[in-house]
């Protein structure tokens, strides 16, 4: 095995999909580089989360202007989900600090806490302050390393070995699963996906950490499974809805007369 040493392995507790979903208390921790749409999967399995228990969603990515929780603040809070934002996380990106409610998640007061966290060395140096507290922590956790293959930081089997040892050894944190989020935004298709599970495979065959969720919209994500890929390197499938949008994309969408609200079904 190469690329992923198993120190990081034994640390921690996988509660991939076959464990049925949170149980309290569960930590979830996205991680991914800019394009990955971590902040996507993180709303929607927040979303989800709280439609069976106390949820909060943790915004550690400082470093990305473009996507910020806060921004969908009030979807997020019409949910009963508690949004823990960086400071001034509305205003500029150079005052942005971590919120002192972060050592929040590691009490037991909620069933389910997601981080989402950036995905390059510099980002995942913010979840790498609470290492102490990830491992004394004694609920359950999924620390998942969310990967879009049509973005060029992780378009091949060997970027995606490299960049996991690199955040691993940054973080403190070991990575008990993939996501095989594979996307074009609205120009997805079940090719995209079958893609992503074929370089992600090789990566799990390498790395022994396996895919624990496979995402995308419906339409995508039924035509994918069509292909019969192996259970083993898909996960548990999960259906996604788009709530984030760079601000070009809803001009654009404005100006062509279908701009989306949040939540639809964006394929």
């Amino acid at each position: 095995m190469t690329g992923c040493p198993q120190y990081y392995k034994r640390r921690f507790e996988y509660t991939g999909p076959e464990n049925g979903g949170p149980a309290l208390k569960q930590i979830t921790v996205f991680i991914g580089n800019s394009g990955s749409g971590k902040t996507e999967l993180a709303i929607n399995f927040a979303l989800s989360y709280a439609e069976r228990g106390s949820t909060q969603l943790i915004d550690l990515d400082l470093l990305n202007p473009y996507f910020r929780l806060s921004e969908r603040r009030e979807t997020v809070q019409n949910a009963g989900i508690d949004l823990v934002a960086p400071n001034n996380a509305s205003g500029n990106v150079e005052s942005m600090s971590l919120s002192p409610r972060v050592n929040s998640a590691f009490d037991f007061k909620r069933d389910n806490v997601i981080f989402d966290v950036g995905g390059d060395p510099a980002g995942t140096m913010a979840i790498g302050r609470y290492r102490r507290k990830f491992e004394e922590f004694t609920g359950r956790l999924e620390v998942l390393y969310t990967v879009n293959i049509r973005r060029p930081m992780t378009d091949t089997r060997e970027k995606i070995i490299s960049l996991m040892t690199r955040l691993q050894e940054v973080s403190g944190l070991g990575f008990t699963g993939l996501v095989n989020n594979a996307n074009l935004a609205g120009e997805t298709t079940p090719v995209d996906l079958f893609e992503g599970y074929e370089i992600l495979r090789r990566v799990s065959e390498e790395t022994g950490v396996l895919t624990a969720y496979t995402t995308g919209c419906r339409q995508v994500l039924e035509e994918f499974l069509k292909r019969e890929p192996d259970k083993r390197f898909v996960g548990m499938p999960k259906e996604i809805k788009i709530y984030m949008h760079r601000d070009w994309h809803n001009f654009t969408e404005t100006l062509k007369g279908s701009k989306k609200t949040n939540g639809q079904d964006n394929c």
